[in-house]
């Protein structure tokens, strides 16, 4: 049986639809969790994920009207940022409930604990206060307590919407916007005080307007999340350079010397999403050696050769040592694998004619290697 309850909800998915036509909250449900079904891999099955309490009851509210069916549903997680954010996509692909054409649509996905936090950093702050006031500093880990607390002094309530902000957001020309109050505390700790926090996932027109008439460098984690951020306040509001965390860490937990190198790395937002579309394109295509192995782990031991053309359509098969003699006889041989070592005559006669693609067990010492030949060793 699943559960309808978690121990820990850390964030809520708040999503709204529309179907054409009269339909129970259960059909809705039922559609949630048919058509996800396999789409995400077992990891993120949501039967799975319910049964094992990673997800809460599924809140549904409906209302018809002239035949249409609205409504908004909340799924509570307990999962992380990153996997949150994917089964709010998986939601919002479901197309159907019962024979009716619906749409779904992630209205935002809100973290639980930001209340919590605050209200534990106001308390940690009339506890730090009270003992600074009652007792004698004795320690230095008393006397750094107390400086730190003095470079966090600078948090202010920015705007209607009482963004975390450092005390210098106004008077900056140019100003730094991380995802949260953590984040804005860390700054702070580091005399950074020209930041805001974007209170998590959500924008707010206090930044839209304030990103609007400031230089803005967005500073946001090194992890899927923070990309999907970025994506987001770049779409609402102007966003002049971007800084990232290392790769797997959060800004609010980086050192000083990590924020700076960060800050100093910055770079355009078209930059920036250039290089991150290479990246993305570069690790879906198979290496280069990957696409031969499997040829070498046939001739693995042969002390033969396999010429090629182009579209990997088999030429000849040769000895090794009759390779070097072997390639002028073979027209449009573009690729040629051996189970033996590229040496640099085997490499310019390859060259010479034509060959595109060099691929053997090892490379010996060629030197500078010929242009417009490509060698790879896979050993």
């Amino acid at each position: 049986m699943a559960k309808t309850y978690i121990n820990a909800t850390k964030y809520e998915i708040s999503a709204v639809f529309r179907v054409e036509g009269v339909v129970d909250r259960h059909d809705v449900v039922g559609a949630i969790f048919g058509q996800s079904e396999g789409l995400l891999g077992e990891d993120l099955d949501l039967r799975e994920l319910q049964k094992n309490g990673k997800i809460g009851r599924i809140e549904i509210t409906t209302a018809v009207q002239n035949g249409v069916t609205t409504g908004r549903l909340i799924v509570p997680s307990s999962l992380d940022m990153v996997e949150t954010c994917i089964l709010g996509a998986a939601i919002e692909t479901v197309d159907k409930v019962g024979p009716c054409r619906a749409t779904f649509k992630v209205v935002s996905i809100k973290d639980t604990r930001a209340k919590k936090r605050e209200l534990i950093i106001d308390r940690a702050q009339e506890l730090l206060e009270k003992m600074v006031n009652e007792q004698i500093p004795e320690t230095e880990e008393l006397v750094r307590i107390v400086r730190e607390r003095v470079r966090t002094s600078g948090i202010v309530d920015y705007g209607p919407d009482r963004l975390p902000a450092g005390d210098e957001i106004e008077n900056a020309d140019t100003i730094i916007v991380v995802e949260g109050r953590a984040d804005v505390l860390t700054l702070l700790k580091n005399n950074i005080r020209n930041v805001i926090g974007m209170d998590g996932s959500k924008i707010s027109q206090t930044i839209v307007e304030l990103c609007n008439r400031k230089k803005v460098i967005a500073f946001v984690d090194g992890d899927r999340g923070g990309e999907l951020i970025l994506r987001k306040l770049a779409q609402l509001a102007k966003v002049d350079f971007v800084a990232r965390a290392p790769e797997g860490k959060e800004v609010e937990e980086l050192t000083r010397k990590e924020i700076i190198m960060a800050l100093r790395k910055k770079m355009p937002l078209s930059e920036f999403m250039k290089k991150e579309q290479q990246r993305i394109e570069k690790s879906a295509m198979p290496s280069e050696a990957e696409r031969f192995k499997p040829i070498m782990e046939s001739l693995r031991g042969t002390l033969k050769a396999k010429v090629f053309d182009k579209n990997l359509k088999e030429l000849a098969t040769v000895n090794v040592r009759e390779l070097l003699k072997s390639l002028e006889k073979f027209e449009g041989a573009k690729i040629v694998v051996l189970d033996g070592i590229i040496t640099k005559r085997l490499a310019e006669t390859a060259k010479k004619q034509g060959v595109e693609y060099l691929v053997g067990a090892k490379i010996g010492k060629i030197g500078k290697a010929p242009e417009k030949i490509k060698l790879l060793a896979l050993e």
